[in-house]
């Protein structure tokens, strides 16, 4: 029988709120169990097993990636867009670096679950990208390009990449989007 409570979101969240504090990698089943006060055993009527419950997480974390970025989005459009975009994205990782971990999870094939958040979130780029009049195969170009170095930078960061430098972060942050924004603006011929 199901322990009172304990319900697959509940799990979820705990499991999300658990990564941020101690990675992603580390989340076990015997530590959320750990957290709910809890056997694993009582878990599974809830959650197949890890791995559901990483898919689980990954769910969420695009969910909440994609709400954030869309709320920054709100009448915004060329430059601006890409700004509020960025930062959006960047302050979730810095804020959320276990569930940002999760979001960047590798899923072959991806379960129903993660397609709606990722197509949600790789149509929002594709909207920041009709600002600078792209059209496809330059608009997946700039797609990967913009995921690519906004994922890089905050993984860098967040990794203490940049401790050591005198020039701040946030400084060398925003010549990137307006390094980017130049780009994009001036996307060259094939």
């Amino acid at each position: 029988m199901a322990r009172a409570g304990v319900t697959a979101e509940r799990l979820t969240l705990a499991a999300a709120d658990l990564a941020d504090e101690i990675g992603f990698q580390n989340v076990t089943l015997s530590a959320l169990a750990r957290s709910f006060g809890v056997k694993p055993a009582a878990m599974y009527s809830h959650i197949k097993d890890v791995q559901d419950l990483r898919v689980r997480v990954a769910a969420l974390a695009l969910t909440e990636l994609a709400d954030r970025a869309a709320a920054a989005l709100a009448g915004r459009a060329g430059k601006d867009a890409l700004v509020a975009f960025a930062n959006a994205y960047r302050g979730y990782a810095k804020e959320h670096p276990g569930r940002y971990a999760a979001a960047q999870m590798e899923l072959d094939p991806a379960p129903a679950a993660v397609v709606g958040p990722a197509r949600r979130h790789s149509e929002m780029t594709r909207a920041i990208l009709r600002g600078y009049d792209l059209s496809d195969p330059d608009q997946t170009d700039a797609v990967r390009m913009l995921h690519s170095t906004f994922h890089g930078y905050v993984s860098l960061e967040t990794a203490g990449g940049f401790r050591h430098h005198p020039r701040e972060a946030d400084a060398s942050w925003s010549r990137t989007l307006d390094a980017l924004d130049a780009v994009l603006r001036n996307w060259p011929p094939a």
